[in-house]
């Protein structure tokens, strides 16, 4: 029981960070229709500019602080990505309103490639570390009940509750604040939420500015624990499965969704694993969304269309 629960838990910590990053997806699909590919590359270029400018800003101001660097590399790496998606929606997704989903597809396509290759220009392409002071020791639990305890790693503890509580925040905001209910008018209805004053550019500017927090912090967080590296960007798209599996309308599916994943992926892994030679890690998420494709292509709570013709 002692492994098994130390898995489950390994996998609810990994699922929390994938809701994170799903979340991204979710929040952009529901305001404007657009399924950002984008978002992937959102988190590394976030963490690209955490981890250059808490380099910079010692060198620039004499600041030894650790936590004073990591506050101002943090306000400033938010107020990129906050220009980012402003000049995102302004200069190219608001062109395309109201054109073909494909259109759209291939815009945030070639939004990718842009901000891989910008955040390349700028940063530079070498390995970057952040460190926020997260401490990276493991911390036994329960060892009074389950011999040697359950091996729990202080850092994706912290990550864990950090994702938890962001997300958390997110739905209270989207639930109870003005913008939040303008936000769903629009997802539900663009014209009906236009047709009683709701300024659609202002609110898409919105949902790109609270992606593009979302995308830091994750950017944090992973860049944390794995380093920052254009590898990233392909943990990033861990989250392509998750809002299949959870729906791509649905935020509280974009939590359950991670966390399936993730327990799902540990456990098969830990115990199908070494009977198939091993890395079932890797394929699990995809395989699993394919399933869900072929048979409830909607997801657990998204909603299924129908167009009457």
């Amino acid at each position: 029981m002692g492994p098994f629960l130390e898995t489950l838990i390994g996998g609810l910590m990994a699922g929390m960070l994938y809701s994170l990053i799903a979340l991204g997806f979710v929040l952009i699909f529901k305001a404007s229709g657009v399924f950002n590919f984008a978002q992937g590359a959102m988190v590394l270029f976030a963490a690209l500019a955490m981890a250059r400018f808490s380099e910079w800003i010692p060198q620039w101001t004499g600041i030894e602080s650790k936590l004073v660097v990591n506050v101002l590399a943090f306000g400033v790496a938010m107020l990129i990505m906050i220009a980012l998606a402003w000049c995102i929606e302004r200069l190219v997704l608001g062109k395309l309103v109201n054109q073909e989903g494909i259109t759209l597809l291939m815009a945030t396509l070639g939004i990718t490639y842009f901000i891989d290759g910008f955040g390349q220009t700028i940063f530079g392409s070498d390995i970057y570390k952040i460190d926020v002071g997260m401490p990276k020791d493991p911390l036994f639990l329960f060892e009074s009940v389950f011999e040697g305890g359950i091996l729990v790693g202080q850092e994706d503890l912290i990550a864990t509750v950090v994702a938890a509580a962001l997300v958390g925040a997110l739905a209270l905001f989207f639930q109870y604040t003005s913008t939040g209910r303008a936000l769903r008018a629009v997802a539900d209805d663009h014209q009906a939420a236009q047709s009683i004053g709701i300024p659609l550019k202002r609110i898409w500017v919105i949902v790109w500015s609270v992606a593009g927090f979302v995308a830091l912090v994750a950017g944090i967080i992973w860049g944390s624990k794995l380093g920052v590296q254009f590898s990233l960007s392909l943990v990033a798209l861990k989250a392509l499965p998750v809002v299949i599996l959870g729906g791509l309308t649905s935020v509280p599916g974009a939590i359950i969704g991670g966390l399936l994943i993730g327990v799902g992926e540990k456990l098969s892994e830990a115990y199908i694993g070494p009977m198939l030679g091993g890395g079932i890690e890797i394929w699990f998420a995809y395989v699993l969304a394919l399933v869900f494709l072929l048979f409830r292509p909607q997801g657990l709570f998204g909603e299924k269309i129908i167009d009457r013709v």
